[in-house]
This record gives structure tokens, sequence and C-alpha cells, in this order.
């Protein structure tokens, strides 16, 4: 009889898209049973991965009434389940997901560190979300952040102690699918009628930016940046790939009129599939304030463009200064600036589209992170057995 594994994030788009295919590896050796808030992507995830959902409401904000409803709920399910792992990824998901399998007994407890959006907190806001990490990492058996950036962060914020940490394989939550992101994915049909579409030229150099366009990924440094660079360089774009998050962490005005005045940026809002966008690109540029592992970055390389990324944790384990892409200081616009001008006059250089993809290949591709976390779920087991 397989031992029993749930996993659980705070949206389900989160466990739809950033486990995506784990879920169905994981159970021919568990039972295994996904949590999230309800929504249609919750119900496509039992579908497609082939496993049992529950929905169990959960807010992405500071919400401490309804967070000790989740976990009431989610302590519930775990006495009704009695599970012998539980693992949980994002912040929200974490806290009350650790706290209800620690309160109801559950013998595996397991936290994915991502990110850390507590990094650019300040003040009371900054000293409740300390508190919550450390309840968190707390609750866990086992905490793994997924870049040696994060490991390192956690030791110098005192998160918990360094026997409870570990990065699984080379980092990432769940590694990239190398033959979903392959350039031969996107045919030249395919190529030229989206560049018609958006109304690229042959000889445009396109930029492209994939993510949420908020204040944290570097967007106001970006568009500032490509301001500058569109006033000497007519044949250049910035492709932005995401939807706004106003409510959470809106852009500056100055950069949403940019935005809406510069007619070489163009928005094409969130796409569920990013692959067309990055076949008709030439670089990656992702200038983001923190991170866990960006799977963008990831992405952009198997489909064979280089990057040019910030100095941060995740984005400097994925990309080698020279070979793959560039590295600038965070939220400093005039290196964001020069990086972007220096790809331009050198763009015969960056065009190594096997190379790139093979530094994915060799570290990050799904399996080799499958394999090593289902080899850490054994040895866990065998020593509660």
């Amino acid at each position: 009889m397989k031992s029993k594994l749930i996993r659980i994030t705070t949206v389900p788009s989160s466990l739809k898209i950033l486990l995506k295919g784990q879920h169905s590896f994981m159970s021919e050796y568990y039972d295994v049973i996904g949590i999230s808030s309800k929504g249609e992507d919750l119900d496509e995830v039992k579908n497609n991965e082939g496993i049992e959902t529950i929905a169990v409401e959960m807010t992405r904000t500071i919400s401490p009434f309804k967070d000790l409803r989740s976990v009431w709920k989610l302590y519930r399910v775990f006495r009704r389940e009695r599970p012998k792992i539980v693992h949980t990824h994002t912040p929200k998901a974490g806290i009350v997901g650790m706290l209800a399998a620690k309160l109801s007994g559950v013998p595996i407890r397991l936290h994915t560190v991502a990110g850390l959006p507590l990094l650019e907190a300040t003040g009371l806001k900054r000293f409740i979300l300390n508190s919550v990490e450390k309840l968190t990492y707390s609750c866990a058996t086992k905490v793994y952040p997924n870049s040696v950036g994060l490991y390192n962060i956690i030791l110098e914020q005192k998160f918990c102690k360094k026997e409870k940490l570990m990065v699984i394989s080379n980092g990432s939550s769940n590694g990239i699918d190398i033959h979903y992101f392959n350039p031969t994915a996107v045919s030249n049909k395919q190529q030229k009628a989206l560049k018609e579409q958006l109304q690229l030229k042959p000889n445009d150099f396109v930029f492209i930016f994939i993510g949420r366009l908020v204040g944290d990924k570097g967007i106001n440094e970006l568009i500032t940046s490509f301001k500058t660079i569109s006033k000497s360089h007519k044949n250049c774009k910035l492709l932005l790939v995401g939807a706004s998050e106003p409510e959470l962490d809106p852009l500056s005005f100055e950069t949403i009129s940019i935005m809406k005045e510069n007619k070489d940026i163009i928005e094409v809002g969130f796409q569920k599939d990013v692959r067309p966008y990055l076949s008709i690109s030439n670089a990656l540029v992702f200038p983001t304030y923190r991170e866990g592992f960006p799977n963008v970055v990831l992405q952009a390389c198997a489909m064979g463009l280089p990057a040019i990324v910030t100095d941060i944790n995740g984005c400097n384990e994925i990309i080698m200064e020279g070979k793959n892409g560039t590295i600038i200081t965070p939220k400093d616009i005039d290196a964001l600036t020069n990086a972007m001008q220096k790809f331009l006059k050198e763009k015969e250089r960056w065009q190594d589209v096997n190379s790139y993809r093979k530094t994915i290949v060799d570290r990050f591709q799904q399996e080799i992170v499958w394999k090593a976390l289902l080899a850490e779920y054994k040895t866990l087991e065998a020593h509660v057995c």
C-alpha cells in the first residue's frame, strides 16, 4: 500500500503550473492529494495529473482570522486522510499547512521556499513576516530553499538551523520540461504569423520580459531604461508578457505613462504558452529584485535565448557571466541600460542557441529534480518507519 503524500499551494495556478507533471510522477510511488484554494485550475490539476484534489480557501495577504480558519480546515483534512508526508509551497500555504500538519501529528512535514517576499518589506510588516517565516520553519521537519542563494539568506536571517535545510539537486522546485521548451517547438510559419500580428519587422531586436508587471520584478527600471534605449535604437522592441497586479504591487505613474505612449513597448498580457513569444525574441531581460529559482530564465535559455538578469539568488545560479547572458546589480537603471545597449551592439555574439540550451538540459531538466526529491522522500520515510 502506498503512503499518502499531500502537496499544498496557496492558489491553484501554482499547483497547476509551478509543479506541473510532478504530481503525476509522484503518484507512481505515493497516493497523492493536491490542496489549494478552489478554482478551475484545481479541477485541471485533478484531471491532468490524475490525482485527488481538495479545495481549502487560503489568502495571499495577511489575514489572521481567515488564516486560522484555513489552519482548522487543513487540520481536519489531515486528521481524516492521515498522510505520511505534507509538502507545502508558497508562503501562506507554508504557514497554515505546516502549522496544521504539526498540530495533527503528520510525521514528515516539508516546506519548499521559492522566494522571500519579506526581503523587500520594512518596519512592522517585516517583523510580522519574519515571525511567520520562523514559525513555518519551526513546524517543518525539513525546509527546501530552491536555490543556494536562498539557503544562505535563510541562514543569515537565522530563520532555522542549518541541519534542517537542503537544496534539492541543483535548485529549482520543478526543473524544466526540456521537450516542451525547445526551439523546434515553434515553426517558422508560426513565428512569421506572430511577428506580423505584433507588427515586428525582420531586423527588429526584441527584448522580452515574462512575469508579473509589478514593481519588485524591476519593471519601473526596465521601462525607464528602455525609454532611453528606444530613442537611439529605432529597431528595438520590448515585449512584455504578463499581467499587472496593481492591488499588490503597483507600478509608478511615470512607468504606466511611458508604457502607454511608447509604441515600441508591446504588451500582450498573460499567456498560457510563452514559447511563441520567446521564439521571436532575441534576449530575455529580467531585472527582478528577488526570486527563488526563476522558471522564466530556465525557459528562455532552454528556448535558446541569452538573458540579462540581476545578481540575486536563482538568477545568478542559472546565468554564467558572458556565457549564456550577463548579470547586473538589482535596481540599477544605468547598469540595466548599459547591458541592453551592449546586447544590441554585440547581437551577433549572442546567437549560440545550442549552448544556451545545453546549460539547462545538463542541470535542470525535470527528471533530475523529480528523482532527487523522490530519493529525499524515501530517505525521510526510512527514518520514521
